[in-house]
């Protein structure tokens, strides 16, 4: 019983940390273009090399 005196402050105390983190996250807009990442890597803006003759 004694160990839920130090385990509640604790978890409530992590979880207000995990809460900023994910504000922070939304203020520095890092969640704004979600499909523009998983897209860009699917396609090569580069145009392909021509192979020279042999």
């Amino acid at each position: 019983m004694d160990s839920l005196l130090v385990l509640v402050p604790v978890s409530l105390f992590l979880g207000f940390l995990g809460l900023l983190g994910f504000l922070w996250a939304l203020r520095s807009r890092q969640y704004d273009d979600l499909e523009g990442a998983a897209s860009r890597i699917l396609f090569d803006d580069d145009h392909p090399r021509k192979e020279t003759p042999k």
